[in-house]
């Protein structure tokens, strides 16, 4: 479970849920095999499909030196007709 990061709500994802896609970002060195494992283990789901993209990170400047933030990845996680996945929520601190 240390590859996802937090689960994506937005428009989009909530019209994909209809679908039984889910959105979440996870680490930028992660695999699709091993968040399909994650999320298979994890949650006791079948997927079927993993989709992913790289959001781009964005500019940031300090004086004169202009730099990026880091990127994250997004994985649009398919899972089989039968199978859900619950919220995610976050602890409180």
């Amino acid at each position: 479970m240390d590859g996802i990061k937090y689960a994506v709500f937005t428009n989009k994802s909530i019209w994909l849920l209809e679908k039984i896609k889910y959105i979440s970002n996870v680490e930028s060195r992660s695999t699709r095999t091993e968040t399909k494992h994650w999320v298979e283990l994890f949650f006791g789901v079948k997927a079927i499909a993993m989709n992913s993209h790289r959001l781009p990170g964005n500019s940031r400047r300090m004086g004169p030196i202009m730099g990026h933030t880091m990127h994250c990845k997004c994985m649009i996680i398919m899972l089989q007709p039968r199978y859900s996945i619950p919220p995610i929520r976050k602890k409180r601190t």
